[in-house]
């Protein structure tokens, strides 16, 4: 049976390292990559069984193409910090690593969590995400934000799901839509911006997450998912607007 590197790309995660690693100790081996964390991520990590590497931060991309750099086997398990491995999966995978390996890439169920609440809807589930295949047929998108991984064969889908616990705090969660609106709109920022796209866009976000995609009936939390999703939508289209006029104006 072919043997697996579980890893992680990781900055500031002291609160969620410890648990992370806890759920993917069964692997072969486990590689984390830091970026220079300042709080306690490497010293909490350093408690287990952990190949710890430090690399400065240039990308969610080149992060994630480091990590793989580093393992030692070729199938390779993906998790994010804030995501666990559940018990479930972990024996899918076992079972699947004792047959013959037919295809590249699994693709796997992720399970969210805002605030405590699984949202089933929203278009938050399933969110299938490639997060186990063999690194030898694998790239990387190099997107700025949501990059992910791509495989140059065949993809199977798993059953059991990745947990994965993305909205903790409001606070954290206001902060890092503000951060991914601004990566999203450098990618765009050729993307032209009209009156009409600042007011409609946003309304459009909201009746196909809140309507089509069922945020309804996710109650109070599928609505400040979307809410969320408006707020992150208008703040891309409003930066991309703010890099052009400072374009325009040099």
């Amino acid at each position: 049976m072919e043997k697996i590197s579980a890893v992680i790309i990781c900055y500031n995660e002291e609160k969620n390292i410890e648990d992370c690693i806890k759920s993917i100790l069964w692997a072969d081996e486990i590689i984390l990559v830091d970026g220079f964390s300042e709080d306690k991520t490497i010293e909490t990590a350093s408690k287990y069984n952990v190949k710890i590497f430090t690399n400065k931060w240039e990308g969610y991309a080149k992060q994630r193409d480091f990590a793989l750099s580093k393992c030692t086997h070729n199938w390779v398990f993906s998790i994010d910090a804030d995501e666990r491995c559940s018990v479930e999966l972990e024996f899918e995978i076992k079972e699947i690593m004792n047959k013959n390996l037919s295809v590249y890439g699994y693709k796997i169920p992720r399970q969210s969590f805002f605030l405590g609440k699984w949202v089933r809807h929203c278009g938050w589930y399933p969110a299938y995400q490639l997060r186990f295949f063999n690194k030898k047929h694998i790239l990387i998108s190099d997107k700025l934000v949501h990059e992910s991984y791509i495989t140059d064969g065949e993809t199977g889908i798993l059953n059991n799901d990745i947990i994965h616990f993305t909205v903790q705090s409001l606070k954290d969660y206001t902060s890092r839509i503000n951060h991914y609106s601004t990566l999203q709109a450098l990618e765009k920022k050729d993307k032209k911006v009209t009156f009409f796209g600042i007011f409609l866009r946003p309304v459009v976000a909201f009746l196909h997450h809140y309507i089509f995609k069922g945020g309804f009936l996710d109650g109070i939390t599928g609505l400040m998912v979307v809410q969320f999703h408006v707020i992150t939508r208008m703040l891309t289209y409003m930066k991309i607007r703010e890099i052009q006029n400072k374009k325009d104006n040099k």
